[in-house]
């Protein structure tokens, strides 16, 4: 019950920073789609006895500004190939061994591949996944391991 409590209020406050909304009606309605979630997430047994990692949480504060930095790099690069006038899209598929030991750990990894623009995670098998890129330079950049790394590191598997 003190963990159902904890993600109520924890989802409540999310959703008002985000939000930003003092009326009542809003109000009302944001809570009560917090208390489904919060209900929701109790019937599926994820909130008892589940184990947070407060490390892997306190770890994502390093990594989430990279991340949006490299989500912005991207946007501009996928920005200056679309309004080129010669188009350099080259698209590619790339095979990336991920080094990455959870099943949370690769989920990351391939949400902040797809997050980044000019790259989407299309499968992922045994550790390895398979990358479409829309340029040469986004495939390299996922060839680099650069993110890769990253992902572990937050994962706290070096």
């Amino acid at each position: 019950m003190k963990r159902d409590l904890v993600l109520f209020l924890l989802l409540a406050a999310i959703w008002q920073l985000w939000s930003g909304h003092a009326e009542t009606l809003i109000l009302v309605f944001g809570l009560l789609s917090c208390l489904i979630v919060t209900l929701m997430a109790r019937r599926m047994d994820r909130t008892d006895g589940s184990f947070v990692d407060w490390m892997l949480a306190a770890r994502s504060l390093l990594y989430v500004p990279w991340l949006l930095l490299e989500i912005v790099k991207s946007n501009l690069q996928v920005a200056g190939v679309i309004l080129n006038p010669r188009l350099a899209i080259r698209p590619r598929l790339v095979r990336v061994k991920g080094s990455q030991k959870t099943e949370l750990g690769q989920v990351i990894y391939a949400n902040s591949i797809t997050l980044t623009p000019g790259t989407i995670t299309l499968d992922v098998r045994d550790g390895e996944f398979l990358v479409h890129a829309l340029t040469e330079e986004a495939a390299a950049g996922v060839e680099s391991g650069n993110m890769d790394r990253r992902v572990t590191a937050l994962e706290g598997r070096r």
